[in-house]
């Protein structure tokens, strides 16, 4: 990041000489002289810090802005699909007649629907969206972790901005990475620059099977309390030779996750937020009995007991197939919007705001519901949408969002912004904003280089 320090005059604007001349040589890399100045004035407002933590949905495929937060119904039919939109409880907000649960909680939610990131694949435009930076280049398919593109996910920025609490740690994710087709791992998930100790926590699990547990965090059966404390004994003797004779990033991840496992292993507080046998039935019904509803669940039960961001992908079931997995609905579009995706994403993102709501715990916890890009405004002749990363929706509530609003809108067919155009650095930048800190706020990578945590705006029309 372009920093100049200077503690000069001020303009009558409040901008000193200095910052004038950084933002000439901002606006030659795409940061114009507005969008400066709607970063600086956020920080003031009242929404600012507001959310102690942050659930990310992220809907693997791409989820379709007609079907869900922006329905088209004056558009001919090959367009508006087969579905109506439906009133929600705010006078003049619509959104898709498969969205009846979500409909009745719009004063709660802020929809987005002139997102974009112009590209088309799956796994870069997807990078965009983990990391709010753009893959170099966009609309690569299939493209691997690795430089150039190995800047940090947000997740890993909070794991760095946020020490671990409760002996857990600052950010999760579950219940599985996201891949491509050939089990290809999307890049932007991890630490990137920062290193591997800000990685997220993975735990790959289902935690709606009737044995669901957390791998690593229960003892086996042939070990005993004395022989647990032995074994940490053991692992912080080896530790202080490892340090004695290597400092490399893999020792110290090592060390990291071992002694994390462990303290997790003895926390039973820690060990207890994994417990979904603690919740009514009533409460896991509420949420649907399948892997992404059980995981939306276990998110909160995660930010209750103290971790600041909790990441669930939807991801591929094993009913998938490649023609049409997840999201990627190529095929069958209304068929499997209808029967397969729309009623359990509904449920669970319903019951999520409910519940929270209802613990009084809404008003400090962010969740952002979101996937890497939309869907073509036209369907295919097999009834499917195609990739379309020139405009989709997203949608944010809780911490530090005023409710009740649509901003941005895409154009008659749902095809390009037509206004409000966010891009998924503004939407970082708004998590960011809510969670405390600024865009310019600095992390340092492994090489001790500055790194922003943000490269775009809060979205100021959205914020509380």
């Amino acid at each position: 990041m372009l920093s100049i320090h200077d503690s000069g005059p001020r303009l009558c604007d409040g901008l000193t000489r200095r910052e004038w001349l950084r933002i000439g040589g901002l606006s030659a890399l795409g940061l114009s002289l507005p969008r400066l100045l709607s970063a600086r004035t956020p920080a003031h407002s009242a929404s600012f810090g507001k959310a102690k933590s942050c659930i990310v949905l992220f809907l693997l495929g791409g989820p379709p802005q007609h079907e869900t937060w922006d329905p088209k119904p004056d558009a001919p039919a090959e367009i508006r699909g087969e579905f109506k939109p439906i009133a929600t409880n705010v006078p003049g907000i619509q959104v898709g007649e498969l969205m009846p649960q979500t409909a009745r909680l719009m004063d709660k939610i802020a929809a987005l629907r002139a997102v974009s990131t112009d590209d088309n694949a799956h796994s870069s435009s997807g990078y965009w969206m983990l990391t709010g930076v753009p893959h170099q280049p966009t609309n690569s398919e299939n493209a691997k972790p690795g430089a150039p593109n190995d800047l940090p996910c947000v997740g890993a920025l909070v794991q760095r901005l946020r020490a671990d609490k409760n002996g857990l740690p600052a950010a999760v994710t579950l219940p599985e990475h996201i891949w491509n087709t050939g089990n290809l791992v999307w890049p932007g998930q991890d630490g990137g620059l920062l290193g591997r100790s800000a990685d997220p926590w993975l735990l790959t699990c289902d935690p709606s099977a009737a044995d669901f547990q957390v791998p690593g965090l229960s003892l086996p059966g042939e070990v005993s309390p004395g022989r647990f404390q032995d074994r940490r004994s053991l692992l912080d003797q080896v530790n202080e030779r490892l340090d004695a004779v290597d400092k490399s990033g893999a020792i110290a991840r090592f060390d990291n996750r071992s002694k994390q496992a462990f303290d997790l292993l003895r926390a039973g507080k820690a060990r207890q937020a994994f417990n979904l046998d603690k919740e009514p039935l009533a409460v896991r019904d509420r949420y649907g009995k399948n892997r992404f509803g059980q995981s939306v669940l276990l998110a909160r039960r995660l930010v209750e007991a103290g971790v600041s961001l909790v990441q669930v992908n939807w991801t591929r079931t094993k009913e998938d197939d490649n023609n049409s997995p997840a999201w990627d609905n190529h095929q069958k579009n209304g068929f499997r919007c209808k029967n397969v995706l729309m009623p359990p994403m509904d449920q669970a993102y319903s019951a999520l705001l409910d519940d929270l709501d209802q613990r009084g715990l809404l008003g400090e916890t962010l969740v952002v519901w979101a996937g890497e890009f939309g869907r073509t405004p036209k369907h295919n002749p097999a009834g499917g949408r195609d990739h379309w990363g020139h405009v989709f929706s997203a949608a944010l509530a809780g911490g530090g969002i005023r409710g009740g609003q649509v901003y941005g809108a895409s154009d008659s067919i749902g095809g390009r912004p037509r206004d409000g155009r966010v891009q998924p650095q503004d939407i970082t930048a708004t998590v960011f904003h809510c969670l405390g800190y600024a865009p310019d706020t600095e992390v340092h990578d492994t090489l001790g280089r500055p790194l922003p945590i943000s490269r775009g705006a809060p979205i100021r029309q959205v914020l509380g």
